[in-house]
Order: structure tokens, then sequence, then C-alpha cells
């Protein structure tokens, strides 16, 4: 069932709110925690696909941008955005349009979402990292060594639960005619 553009607008707006739930979820580390905004990233995009799960990403940093508290503690601002973990957060943008153009080529199955979610998992990294290197003025060595060692394993994890909840959100969505199959 197609549905309107409202209907669609207000998807993408739960979708941004749903990252910023799980943002509140984080395991904090010495330089950048653990938060659950990765997740949130890949569920929302396997759920919503290229265009809604962009959107949604897009309206999060806009939000978060504006001052509102969204980022993970609570926090929002511009200041976020260009601080250490603004990479991270700006690269969520990124791995939300290569994962949807992965799950539109291959197809919304179980094995192709923690592929697509894996990629944006280093997506997300990449980014993190080279905007780590920048702002905090780390080699290339540290940057890796706080901003990706430490997640690799977390990331794996997040990677398939979010493949596992995203497809099975879908699939169900699908089934109640709230959003449209891919074929």
């Amino acid at each position: 069932m197609k549905k309107g553009s409202t209907y669609q607008y207000v998807l993408a707006a739960f979708g941004a709110a749903i990252i910023a739930v799980l943002a509140q979820v984080t395991i904090p580390l010495p330089l950048i925690p653990i938060t659950g905004q990765t997740l949130a990233v890949g569920i929302i995009v396997t759920i919503l696909g290229t265009r809604l799960g962009t959107l949604s990403v897009l309206l999060y940093i806009l939000l978060g941008a504006a001052g509102l508290p969204v980022f993970s503690g609570m926090s929002g601002g511009l200041g976020i955005l260009v601080g250490p973990t603004g990479g991270y957060i700006v690269g969520f943008l990124a791995t939300a349009i290569i994962m949807g153009l992965y799950l539109d080529k291959f197809g919304i199955t179980f094995t192709q979402a923690i592929i697509a979610n894996i990629i944006g998992m280093i997506v997300t990294l990449a980014f993190g990292t080279v905007w780590l290197k920048i702002v905090a003025d780390y080699t290339w060595t540290a940057a890796f060594m706080g901003g990706v060692a430490p997640f690799i394993v977390v990331g794996i994890v997040k990677a398939v639960l979010a493949a596992w909840i995203g497809v099975i959100v879908r699939r169900r969505l699908e089934r109640a005619h709230l959003i449209e199959a891919i074929a």
C-alpha cells in the first residue's frame, strides 16, 4: 500500500526519534563512548530503506545541530558536531546512504542486512577516525586505537542485532501494509 508523503515524513521523524532515544544508551570509554546510535541507524535504515532511513538520520543530525539534546549524554549543538565525536555523527549520513543502496541492490534478507550493517559500521568508523585524527591532532595509529579498535567487536554485535531487529520489524510492517515491500 503506497502511503502519502505526510505518512512518509512521520515515519522518518519516528526513525529520528528512535535514534535519539537509543543515543542515550551509553557505555563510557576514555575518548569515544559506545552508544546505541549506530545500532539505531542500522535498525532504521534496514526498516525504512535508503530514502526514509537517510531522511531520518539527516533529521536527527539537524535536530542535534540546532541544539536539541538528541546526541549521546543528552547533548546537542554544533559544538558536538565539530568536536572529537562529530565525525561519527556526520558519518551516519554516509552510512545510511551506503547501507540503503546495498539493501536496495541485494534485498533485505537477514544475511544481506548483516552485511549492510557491517559495511555501515565500517563507514561510520572511517568517518569518525578521520575526524578524530584531524580534530584531536592524533597520529593515524592513535586515531585508530582510540576510534576504531575498541568498537570492532561491539560493532559486529550491533550489526547483527540491527539486522535481526530491522528485518523482523520490516517484515511485520510490510505484512501490515504500513510500509512497501522491496522486491
